[in-house]
C-alpha cells in the first residue's frame, strides 16, 4: 500500500519541478515569433475580477512575496470570508504550522514543532492576552468571520513588538478607509453533529454573521462593523483508562504475574452540551488631512460553554470500597508485559454525573495615530486587553444500592478502537442507582477563575535616510511599554450529602438514557448535575485549605522595548536586495504575589502572603535579507537572536513546603519568579519561485540553537532559611536544615531544533488550460530536536520517567488542499496531518501535564456556488462544509501504544448555509 504521507510530499515536490520546467519553456517560447500573443492575453486577463478561494491564495502570495521577512499569510476570500469553519484551522493548513484539538475544535497552535507557548499572538499588532492558564491564545475564541487575514512571522524583526521565539501569529481586522466602496455580507449556516441527540443535547447548531463596510466619499472617514453568533454542539463518545500504566508488585493482583504494565481503571462517558460565542469587531478610522490618520479598533467575544458528561466507571485497582478482593480471571498481556484484557470480579462500579459551565470574554481597545511630518512619519499606539474566564466544575456518584452489589466486568483495552469494559450487571434503571459515598467520595467541585490584563503604549518613528546612504531607505525608531497581570484562583471542596442519606436522583431531574454502547456498557441515565446537587448536597468551595493554597496566584509583568531598525533597498552587484538590519532592546521587570502554608505557625497563622521576583535586560539583535534573483526567484537569508518568556504558572510565586521530622530536612515545590527566558540563536535560509501573482513553490530551512531551556525538576540545595524563621523542632527531632530538595521549573541547558518546509501553490492551468479552474496548495514540514525533557513530576504517571521529547514537536506535518472555481461554482478539499507528539493538557487538578499524543489526519471539504448578476440572484451563494469527514479520533498513550489513555471521537460536523453580499 502506497504511504499517504509520501505521497504528499511527492506530489508538492513533483508539481515544482514540473511547473518550473514548464516555465522555463514558457519563457523560452516568448523569445520567438508569438512573444506579442502572451502580452494580449496579459491585457484582457487584467480586466477579470478573481473571488473565490483564488482571491484569498493570490493576496497571500502578494503578502508573502512582498515581506522583508520569512512569513505565511491567509487572506479573506471575501469580506466576512474565510476558508475555515475556525480561524485555527485556517492557520493549521500553513506550513510549519499545526493545531492541537480540544473537544474537537482546534484550539491552540505550534509553529515550528515547539509548544504553542514559545509563539505570540498580535491583533492588528497588539498583543493579545489569553483565556487559558498561559500565553498561548485559544483562537477558538476568535470568529473567523472577523478576521480578514493573518500574517505569520517566522523571523524576527527588530520592530515587531512582542515576537515570539518560533513565530508571530498577527491576526487583522478590515481597514475600511483601503474599500473603494460600501460593502457587507450576511451569512446563516445551520450545523449537525454526527453523533446526533442525546439526553438534554441537541446535535444541531448554527451560525449567523453580519458585516457592513463604509466611507465617506471624500475618503475622510471610514466605519466598519461585524458580529459573529454561533452555538455549536458538544457531542463526545469517550473511554479513558487511568493513570498511572505501572508496573505492578507480586501479589497485588491475583491472577496477573508481577511486573506487568497495568491501569488502576477504565472509565466510558458520553458527554453532550453546546458552546454559544458572540463576538463583535467594529473600526473607526478618521483621516481629515494628509496629515493625520486615526484608526480605532474595538474587539469583543463572549462565549458560555455548557456539558454534561454521564461516565460509567470501574476501579480495577486494589480497592473496591472493602467489599473484598477484587480478582482479575483470564488475563491477557501482551509480548511487551502490558495487561490488555480479562474479568474484573468484584469490582463496584458507579455512574459518575459530571457538569461544566465555562464562560471566556475577550475585550480589546487599540487606538493608533499616524502623522506625515513632511519626512518624517511619526506613529503612536494605545491598547489596552483583558480576559476573564470562569468556570464551575460539578461531579457527584452514584452506585447501585443496597450494597454492596458487586459486578464482573469484561475488559479488553484496545489502541486503535475504543476499549470495551462489559458488565453483567444492568445500570440503566434511574431508581435502583442512588447518590452515596463512593470509594470517591460523593463528588466533588471546583469553580477557577481566570484574569488577564494588558495595557501597552507604543510611539514609533520613521526617518529618511541621509543622501549619502543610497543603500538605505529609512530608519525605524521605536519604544512600547507593556503592563500585563495574570490571575488565577482555584476554589475547590467536596460536594457531600445532604441530612437526607443516600438517595436516587428524582424523576423530574432526569433527562433520559446515553448510550454507551461503543465501549460495551450499553444504557446509563443522564440527569441534572448542578440540580442534584443543590437539592440533595452540598458545596462549599474554599482556597484556604493546604492543598490550594498554591492554586492561587498572580503574576505581574512590566517589559520596555525599544527598538532601532535600519531598512534598505540597494543592488549587490547585478542583484537587487532588500531588507532590514535592526537591534530590540527588552527591560523585563517581573514579580509574582501568592500564598503559602506554613505549618510550622500556630493554627491560624499557617497561610502567609509571599512577592518575589527579579529584573533583567535583553539585547536581540535581528537581520533580514531578501535577493530578487531572475525569473522571478527570491532567496531570503535571516539570522536572530531570540527568546520567549517563561510560562506564567512557571513564573507563579506559589510553594509548598515542609520538614521531615525524622531528618530535619525542609523540602518543597511551586513556580520559580526568577527564571530567566527561553533564549535562542536562529538562522533561516528561503528559496522562493513566483508564477506572477497566482502561484510560487518555496523550500525553507531553519535552525535554532536553544542555549537555555526551562525544565521541572527536583534540585538540592535549596535555601529555606526565610521559611524556617519561626521553626522549632520537637523535643525529639534532629536539629532542622536550613536547605533540602525544592522542586520547582528552573533554567538549564537547551539544544539544537531544525526543520525543514516544502511549499507549492499551484493553479494547474499553468500546466494546460484544460485544467482552468484546478488547483493544489501543498506543504510538507520536517522537524527535528536533539532536546530531551525530563518530564514535570505530574506528567511521569502519562509519558514515564525517561527524558522526553519537546512538546508540540510532531516530526511531520503535511498539509493538502486540492480545490475548483469556475463559473460561481467552488469546490475543495482539505487535509492536514501530524505525526505523534507530546501534547499538554490539562488534568483534574487543573494542572499542565503531558501525554502522548497520536498524530491525527483530519479532512474537511466544502462546496459552494455564487450566483450572478445575470441570474438576478447577484450577491447570494449557497455552501455546504463538512468538518472532520473520516471521523477521526483524538487518541492519547503512556509511553507505548499498547498502553492507551484517552480514545475520544467528536463526530462529523455539517454545514448548509447562504451568504448574501450587498
Amino acid at each position: 500500500m502506497l504511504n499517504p504521507q509520501r505521497n504528499l510530499l511527492s506530489l508538492a515536490l513533483a508539481s515544482a519541478i514540473t511547473l518550473a520546467a514548464a516555465q522555463a519553456d514558457a519563457q523560452d517560447a516568448q523569445t520567438g515569433d508569438t512573444a506579442e500573443t502572451p502580452q494580449a492575453e496579459a491585457a484582457e486577463l487584467d480586466t477579470i475580477v478573481v473571488r473565490g478561494i483564488r482571491r484569498g491564495i493570490e493576496s497571500a502570495i502578494s503578502v508573502k512575496r512582498e515581506s522583508t521577512s520569512i512569513v505565511e499569510a491567509i487572506s479573506s476570500e471575501d469580506i466576512g470570508k474565510l476558508p475555515d469553519v475556525s480561524i485555527a484551522e485556517s492557520l493549521a493548513r500553513l506550513p510549519g504550522l499545526s493545531a492541537q484539538r480540544v473537544a474537537g475544535r482546534a484550539q491552540v497552535i505550534s509553529v515550528r514543532g515547539l509548544s504553542p507557548d514559545f509563539s505570540t499572538t498580535l491583533l492588528n499588532g497588539r498583543e493579545m492576552v489569553s483565556t487559558g492558564d498561559n500565553r498561548s491564545v485559544e483562537f477558538d475564541q476568535y470568529p473567523s468571520e472577523l478576521i480578514s487575514g493573518v500574517t505569520v512571522y517566522k523571523t524576527p524583526d527588530a520592530g515587531l513588538v512582542g515576537q515570539g521565539l518560533t513565530g508571530t501569529l498577527d491576526m487583522q481586522t478590515v481597514r475600511p478607509l483601503s474599500f473603494d466602496e460600501p460593502t457587507g455580507v450576511v451569512s446563516v449556516r445551520g450545523q449537525h453533529n454526527s453523533l446526533g441527540n442525546a439526553a438534554d443535547a441537541s446535535g444541531y447548531g448554527e451560525r449567523i454573521n453580519a458585516s457592513y463596510i463604509t466611507r465617506s466619499e471624500d475618503r475622510r472617514f471610514g466605519f466598519s462593523i461585524g458580529y459573529s453568533h454561533s452555538n455549536t454542539p458538544i457531542q463526545e463518545n469517550q473511554v479513558g483508562l487511568y493513570e498511572p500504566w505501572q508496573a505492578i508488585g507480586d501479589g497485588w493482583r491475583p491472577g496477573v504475574p508481577a511486573g506487568t504494565f497495568y491501569s488502576d481503571g477504565i472509565k466510558a462517558l458520553r458527554r453532550t452540551g453546546n458552546t454559544e460565542r458572540d463576538g463583535v469587531m467594529m473600526t473607526l478610522q478618521f483621516r481629515p488631512s494628509n496629515v493625520w490618520t486615526s484608526t480605532l479598533d474595538l474587539f469583543h467575544s463572549q462565549a458560555d460553554q455548557v456539558s454534561t458528561a454521564n461516565q460509567f466507571e470501574v476501579h480495577i485497582g486494589d480497592y473496591n470500597g472493602g467489599y473484598g478482593r477484587l480478582e482479575v480471571t483470564n488475563p491477557v498481556i501482551n509480548a511487551d508485559g502490558t495487561f490488555t484484557g480479562g474479568v474484573a470480579n468484584n469490582v463496584y462500579p458507579l455512574v459518575r454525573g459530571m457538569y461544566n459551565q465555562r464562560e471566556d470574554e475577550i475585550n480589546a481597545f487599540g487606538w493608533n495615530n499616524a502623522f506625515n511630518l513632511g519626512a518624517v512619519e511619526l506613529n503612536t499606539d494605545v491598547s489596552y486587553s483583558k480576559t476573564e474566564r470562569d468556570e464551575i466544575v460539578l461531579e457527584n456518584n452514584t452506585q447501585l444500592l443496597p450494597a454492596p452489589q458487586l459486578d464482573s466486568v469484561a475488559l479488553e483495552f484496545r489502541s486503535d478502537d475504543f476499549s470495551q469494559l462489559v458488565p453483567n450487571r444492568d445500570y440503566s434503571d434511574p431508581g435502583s442507582l442512588y447518590l452515596t459515598n463512593t470509594i470517591y467520595g460523593s463528588g466533588y467541585g471546583k469553580t477557577p477563575r481566570v484574569e488577564d490584563e494588558l495595557r501597552a503604549f507604543r510611539v514609533d518613528a520613521s526617518i529618511p535616510a541621509p543622501e549619502a546612504a543610497a543603500w538605505l531607505i529609512d530608519f525605524d525608531l521605536g519604544l512600547n511599554y507593556a503592563d500585563r497581570k495574570k490571575s488565577k484562583w482555584q476554589p475547590e471542596g467536596n460536594i457531600n450529602l445532604g441530612a437526607q442519606g443516600d438517595t436516587p436522583i428524582a424523576d423530574d431531574l432526569q433527562y433520559g438514557l446515553v448510550d454507551l454502547g461503543f465501549a460495551g456498557v450499553g444504557m446509563i441515565p443522564s440527569w441534572n448535575v448542578p440540580e442534584a446537587v443543590a437539592r440533595y448536597m452540598s458545596f462549599i468551595p474554599v482556597d484556604n485549605l493546604s492543598y490550594l493554597i498554591p492554586k492561587a496566584w498572580r503574576v505581574d509583568e512590566e517589559i520596555a522595548t525599544g527598538y532601532a531598525r535600519a531598512n534598505l533597498d540597494t543592488q549587490w552587484g547585478s542583484v537587487p536586495v532588500r531588507g532590514n538590519v535592526g537591534v530590540q532592546v527588552q527591560r523585563v521587570d517581573q514579580s509574582s504575589t501568592s500564598r503559602y502554608w506554613d505549618a510550622t505557625l500556630p493554627e491560624g497563622q499557617n497561610v502567609q502572603p509571599i512577592t518575589r521576583g527579579k529584573s533583567y535586560t535583553e539585547v536581540l539583535p535581528s537581520m533580514n535579507l531578501a535577493f530578487s534573483l531572475t525569473s522571478d526567484q527570491t532567496l531570503r537569508v535571516a539570522l536572530a537572536e531570540q527568546i520567549a518568556r517563561p510560562r506564567v504558572d512557571e513564573l507563579r510565586a506559589s510553594l509548598e513546603f515542609g520538614v521531615n521530622t525524622a531528618t530535619g530536612e525542609p523540602g518543597g515545590s511551586g513556580g520559580n519568579p526568577e527564571l530567566d527566558p527561553w533564549r535562542a540563536y536562529a538562522f533561516d535560509l528561503s528559496y522562493e519561485k513566483y508564477f506572477g501573482q497566482r502561484a510560487y513553490v518555496s523550500a525553507a530551512f531553519y535552525y535554532k540553537d536553544l542555549r537555555t531551556y526551562i525544565y521541572t525538576e527536583a534540585r538540592d540545595g535549596y535555601d529555606f532559611s526565610d521559611l524556617l524563621v519561626d521553626y522549632v523542632p520537637g523535643p525529639n527531632e534532629p536539629p532542622t536544615q536550613t536547605t533540602g530538595r525544592f522542586t520547582a521549573p528552573y533554567n538549564g541547558e537547551g539544544g539544537s531544533l531544525r526543520g525543514l518546509e516544502l511549499t507549492a501553490s499551484l493553479p494547474l492551468d499553468l500546466f494546460t488550460p484544460a485544467l482552468t479552474g484546478f488547483g493544489i496548495v501543498a506543504s510538507a514540514s520536517f522537524n527535528d530536536s536533539d532536546i530531551t525533557i525530563p518530564p514535570p513530576p505530574n506528567a511521569q504517571s502519562s509519558v514515564g520517567s525517561e527524558n522526553v521529547m519537546l512538546p508540540g514537536l510532531s516530526k511531520r506535518v503535511y498539509n493538502l488542499t486540492a480545490y475548483y472555481e469556475r463559473g460561481g461554482f467552488e469546490a475543495r478539499v482539505s487535509q492536514r496531518r501530524r505525526s505523534d507528539f507530546i501534547g499538554e493538557i490539562g488534568n483534574f487538578d487543573g494542572d499542565r501535564t503531558l501525554r502522548y499524543v497520536v498524530g491525527e489526519n483530519i479532512t474537511d471539504a466544502q462546496i459552494s456556488y455564487a450566483f450572478g448578476d445575470e441570474t438576478g440572484l447577484g450577491g447570494l451563494s449557497v455552501l455546504l462544509q463538512a468538518s472532520n469527514i473520516t471521523d477521526e479520533s483524538y487518541r492519547t498513550y503512556a509511553g507505548t501504544r499498547d498502553r492507551p489513555l484517552e480514545h475520544i471521537e467528536w463526530g462529523r460536523t455539517w454545514l448548509l448555509g447562504v451568504n448574501y453580499r450587498f
